[in-house]
């Protein structure tokens, strides 16, 4: 009965969505308030019915109730009750309900915190989050319904991928989709402003909040995605440029563009037609992720190997929704005002554009590597492979002038900046930089086959110095008393303290992408009981190996203990499970993390009389990895805690204003 009442419930709401796409939007356009206000009450009404939907198909999932055919497929007696309730966005019929149950949530949360928005701008607004939740619950409903039954019910289910068993892919996918689907609030914005014909520095002041709150849940999601990848597939690294890590990679990409293209608009209003078009191919570019994933056309751990007949309707989806907002922009685009916002190429807005095109020729590169093998395969000409060594040699070199651009952007003034005083002020940072570039490339041997480690090594050097340079100044550090620099600080708004973190965390993370690629150190080999294998100077010596018992597998569990110059420093048990349904083997590394790096072991299969297959890694700086990517959200959420981003929040002229860089916050 509660599933019917689930799947009630997701009909009811796709007739909501109906109406909320129709009657604000006509409301809007003969000025009828109260037809306008339909839209929130209907956000609401539709979020509430959706979510009973999901906490129906989640009741099913915790009860193991196999007359549902998306329990039978997914879940197992067996199974965690942790992997219960997460597995029902362990599917593609759970995750897409997941993903409409957060599109409509973003949808009342617009309702809810919007009160201030222009009662026209809020109601289109409303009216195109509806419409992406029209074709979203109609394919949920029609082709990819997760309440449909099974006669008779099966004793027993199929389980659940085991790899996706494990707390780092349980929460992966709901801050992948805050961030992939909170990129609509900022699509629905757009194209509402087009219909309106208006975007001006209100419109980006209310847009900002939404496209950082989706950011910075993506960038959680695509830290947690990279941490999970790194510690259980056992292969060392943390990213390959995976189709489907790179399918988020993208829309992360654009949002961090979008981002600073919106101060523009709000500052010195100019930079609209880009910020609006950023908006719309973020947002597209979460849709040709979700295309990527649930379409069949890749086989990857993180996607859905379904039907590539639903992959033809969200493509259909995407054509749609991009080619009506494009086509909208089309008609709408030469009657956006450039403003007073014009500026020389020195200056914030300068640098501020020159990172926007960097960024978006980024992602536009990471497109063209991950779908250029679809597209060759699709015309006949067989199967080939696009890797690392392609990403790394173009888009890394697209990325380092973005960052030599970020450390000295934020000292440029507003229109019109004297590049010589901004580079007189990260003259230390531009010497400590220098200086890691020559003691890196010294420190490996001066081999010029690693040059471009020591200049990554120098690009994280110059970009942390300068973003704690840039703030130094806002608090007048080293140049007045203590407690003034302290009441500065306290003052300061929390957007700046939330730029400075997301700097420098960038910083953090830059230096251990170098760090963990050039010099990670490794070993695969037979290994005996109480051989000792050294890698990046650290011993690993294998003390014995047991069986475990876990709550739905069974497991080698290795011993290794770690030394350093006779020290121990780490006792590491990494296994090899063995899950009893379905019958999968996979591995679970032990990782330790020091100052300097990670020393990584993973225990493979027997190769003898007490002798078994294991890997060995020493992978430097990647505990800051991790510190950085907490950083960058870190900072996305001090921003977000800032009143004056905060959506429809008026600006207040406060004393702090005496604490802002001369050249503005």
């Amino acid at each position: 009965m509660i599933t019917e009442i689930g799947h009630f419930a997701l009909i009811l709401a796709l007739a909501v969505a109906v109406v909320q796409a129709i009657v604000p939007l006509i409301g809007a356009s003969r000025g009828d308030v109260a037809w306008m206000r339909v839209g929130g009450t209907a956000a609401t009404v539709q979020f509430l019915l959706i979510f009973i939907a999901f906490l129906a198909l989640m009741h099913a999932q915790v009860t193991l109730d196999f007359s549902v055919l998306n329990v039978v497929q997914n879940s197992h007696t067996h199974k965690p009750m942790l992997y219960r309730i997460t597995g029902v966005w362990g599917s593609h019929e759970g995750s897409l309900l997941l993903w409409v149950t957060i599109l409509s949530l973003f949808g009342m949360a617009v309702a809810v915190f919007g009160r201030n928005l222009p009662p026209g701008l809020k109601a289109r607004t409303l009216s195109v989050q509806a419409m992406v939740g029209v074709g979203f619950l109609t394919f949920c409903l029609l082709a990819s319904n997760p309440f449909l039954r099974v006669n008779p019910a099966p004793i027993n289910g199929d389980g659940l991928n085991p790899l996706l068993q494990d707390p780092g892919l349980a929460f992966h996918p709901p801050f992948l989709y805050l961030g992939y689907v909170g990129l609509s609030v900022a699509f629905s914005f757009a194209v509402a402003a087009l219909i309106e014909g208006k975007v001006d520095a209100a419109w980006a002041r209310w847009v900002r909040p939404w496209t950082l709150a989706a950011w910075t849940f993506l960038t959680i999601g695509i830290a947690g995605g990279a941490w999970w990848a790194y510690y259980t597939l056992g292969w060392g690294g943390w990213w390959f440029w995976d189709p489907t890590e790179n399918a988020s990679f993208m829309p992360w990409l654009i949002a961090t563009a979008l981002l600073h293209s919106a101060i523009v608009v709000e500052k010195r209003d100019s930079m609209k037609g880009w910020t609006v078009l950023l908006a719309i191919i973020a947002f597209g570019f979460s849709l040709l992720g979700t295309f990527l994933v649930r379409s069949g056309v890749l086989t990857s751990v993180h996607s859905f190997a379904v039907d590539p007949k639903r992959g033809v309707y969200i493509l259909g989806l995407l054509v749609a929704y991009l080619g009506g907002a494009f086509a909208l922009y089309g008609i709408r685009a030469p009657s956006l005002r450039l403003g007073n916002g014009l500026f020389s190429p020195i200056s914030r807005e300068g640098g501020l554009l020159l990172n926007n095109v960097l960024m978006a020729t980024g992602a536009a590169t990471v497109m063209l590597g991950t779908l250029y093998p679809l597209i060759v395969q699709a015309v006949g000409g067989g199967k080939i492979s696009v890797g690392p060594p392609f990403f790394d040699s173009v888009f890394v070199p697209l990325m380092m002038p973005m960052l030599l651009v970020l450390g000295v952007g934020p000292l440029l003034s507003w229109k019109r900046a004297d590049l010589g005083a901004a580079l007189g002020r990260v003259k230390l940072a531009a010497v400590i930089a220098i200086a890691t570039v020559i003691i890196t490339w010294f420190a490996q041997g001066g081999s010029l086959r690693l040059w471009w480690a020591a200049g990554g090594m120098g690009l994280a050097a110059w970009l942390a110095i300068a973003s704690f340079l840039e703030l130094a100044e806002r608090l007048r550090l080293f140049r007045a008393p203590l407690a003034e620099s302290w009441r500065r600080a306290i003052r300061l708004p929390r957007s700046a303290w939330g730029m400075s973190l997301a700097h420098g965390g960038l910083a953090l993370v830059v230096a251990a992408m170098f760090g963990s690629t050039a010099w990670q150190s490794q070993s695969v080999q037979n290994q005996k009981i109480g051989q000792t294998v050294t890698v990046g100077g650290y011993g690993f010596t294998l003390k014995g190996i047991r069986n475990v018992k876990g709550p739905n597998y069974s497991a080698q569990q290795a011993t290794f203990v770690v030394t350093q110059d006779g020290r121990q420093v780490a006792v590491l048990h990494p296994q090899q499970r063995h899950f009893v349904m379905p019958p999968v083997p996979t591995t679970d590394a032990a990782i330790q993390g020091t100052v300097f790096g990670d020393v990584y072991a993973v225990l493979g299969g027997p190769a003898g009389p007490d002798s078994w297959v294991t890997r060995i890694y020493f992978n430097p700086l990647m505990p800051w990895m991790w510190v950085g990517a907490g950083m960058l959200a870190l900072g996305g959420f001090a921003s977000l805690s800032d009143r004056r981003h905060r959506v429809g929040a008026p600006k207040r002229a406060r004393a702090a204003a005496t604490a802002a860089h001369p050249a503005g916050a």
